[in-house]
């Protein structure tokens, strides 16, 4: 009897488990468990006929020191013979060549190219903003996937939540904005000081003819039409682009920790560390950049739309919106900003807009020195005149983007110049 229950497989339950189960379920669980494992181990078994799908890895970095490595052994090819000198003729004209039809070819590339440029730069800048906030997650014991996922499905979600909001406000106020200007331009008409400009130079005569020109000018037409057609290729365009930035912002914080891997291995041995540590405080500094300069701007448009219900500002919502906006362009979006909704407040009165004016731009000196110091504590350290510098170069080349990785540009390259130039020019 004994040697019947040794030899009865694990999935089958016996005499007395039937017996038992049949009295309560307790004695059930082992044999429900063992069933449980079965399953699993199939199912971790591999598929038949499927294999590994390949991947391109590097090689180890001691693969050239393994004890008894001749390289004459190596796939039997025999040893390499010496280099050609780098003086020779030959080597020289060969080399210069191939120099000046690559660098031709990278022109060509990237002035055909410029808008996918554009799109992986905003991606990469996007992915080191999100970085910090997945390695939080990661040092909180979430895996890096999962962490990527959080992060990107709160930036999406924090996105389509804002717009959803703000896109009706802006529609209605833009609508209204619209259905005014009549009037505006009514009352401009018949003001005192249109009327004495009009009878000076006859300014409305010239507005009706030039109005008559334009209307019947079928090339004009054409061009109103034309421009119609060009706005919506432009937001269709603006959409894909986004959509594009998105999936590549994925894939870039997914492959983060490889394609730093991969990036350091091209510099010599003997110096990746010191590049790993470069690249390593440029990285962060970025990240820090991006995520404190979003708190900035979220704070600052949140004070500016309190304040301008608070006066009864036209248009609050619409303006908060731009001022989030102009507020990540750092130093001179502020301002910017500023001066935008004094113009606004301005139909409100004069009253209006002086009390705005000092509010917000005492907002903004308690911003520069007690709010930004302690959000961008970690982020990048610039001097004032390297930053207005960097932001206006940035957004003559860029634009809006080039304004944005202004900074974190000029502190990379700043601190380049701090640990590689003057440590190598001290050295002499």
């Amino acid at each position: 009897m004994k040697d019947h229950m040794e030899s009865r497989p694990v999935d089958e339950p016996g005499p007395a488990a039937v017996d038992a189960s049949s009295d309560g379920s307790a004695a059930a669980i082992p044999v429900r468990t063992g069933r449980l494992a079965a399953i699993s181990r199939r199912l971790r078994q591999p598929i038949p006929g499927a294999r590994n799908r390949v991947r391109f890895e590097m090689p180890p970095e001691d693969e050239s020191d393994r004890e008894g490595f001749r390289p004459e052994d190596d796939h039997g090819f025999g040893a390499p013979g010496p280099r050609m000198s780098s003086q020779h003729p030959l080597y020289v004209g060969f080399m210069g060549t191939a120099g000046v039809g690559v660098a031709l070819a990278v022109f060509y590339i990237a002035s055909n190219t410029t808008q996918l440029i554009l799109w992986i730069v905003a991606a990469l800048f996007i992915a080191l903003g999100l970085d910090p906030v997945v390695r939080w997650l990661e040092a909180h014991k979430v895996p890096r996937p999962a962490g990527i996922l959080i992060s990107v499905s709160a930036l999406v979600l924090a996105v389509a939540g804002f717009f959803a909001t703000l896109i009706p406000t802006i529609v209605e106020q833009v609508s209204e904005i619209v259905r005014q200007a009549p009037d505006w331009i009514r009352g401009f008409l018949d003001s005192d000081f249109f009327r004495n400009v009009d009878s000076q130079f006859g300014v409305r005569d010239r507005i009706t003819t030039e109005l008559d020109k334009f209307v019947k000018d079928p090339e004009t037409m054409g061009g109103i039409f034309g421009g119609v057609v060009g706005f919506g290729s432009t937001v269709a365009n603006g959409l894909f682009g986004s959509l594009i930035v998105l999936v590549l912002s994925l894939y870039f914080l997914a492959a983060l920790p490889s394609m730093k891997k991969w990036a350091y291995r091209l510099a010599p041995r003997s110096r990746r560390p010191r590049v790993e540590a470069l690249s390593e405080a440029i990285t962060d500094s970025v990240g820090n950049y991006v995520i404190g300069q979003a708190c900035v701007a979220l704070l600052n448009a949140v004070f500016a739309f309190i304040v301008m219900t608070i006066l009864g500002v036209p248009f609050s919502v619409l303006l908060a919106f731009v001022v989030a906006l102009l507020a990540f362009i750092p130093l001179v979006g502020g301002m910017i900003a500023a001066v935008v909704v004094i113009l606004v407040a301005l139909t409100a009165g004069w009253q209006t807009a002086v009390i705005y004016a000092i509010a917000y731009f005492a907002y903004l000196q308690f911003e520069a020195y007690f709010i930004s110091p302690r959000i961008m504590q970690r982020a990048v350290a610039v001097p004032g005149a390297v930053a207005v510098i960097s932001v206006i170069a940035g957004g003559s080349l860029l634009g809006v983007l080039g304004a944005l990785i202004a900074i974190p540009t000029a502190a990379a390259i700043m601190l380049l110049i701090k640990e590689v130039f003057i440590v190598r020019q001290d050295r002499h």
